[in-house]
């Protein structure tokens, strides 16, 4: 499985990654404490709401190309 912490800004954030991660054949869940969602689903995400840290967990070890294209919604890592 492979993590990645994502966090939507607006309304058009989500829909864009539900039209981005669509195209994709994995099986992924997006995740906020413990309230779990289909990742490809726009009112599951619409539900977990705005400017707050979620996890975008894929069910596949090699998705680098799913990482890249959702990349523009990825939590910046600060050093």
């Amino acid at each position: 499985m492979s993590e990645l912490k994502l966090v939507f800004h607006q309304p058009e954030d989500i829909m864009e990654f539900v039209n981005v991660v669509q195209n994709f054949p994995y099986d992924m869940d997006m995740k906020k404490g413990s309230l779990i969602v289909d990742a490809k689903s726009l009112l599951g995400l619409m539900n977990l709401g705005l400017q707050q840290e979620v996890k975008l967990q894929v069910y596949e070890e090699h998705c680098e190309d799913l990482k890249e294209a959702v990349q523009k919604f990825a939590v910046p890592h600060f050093q």
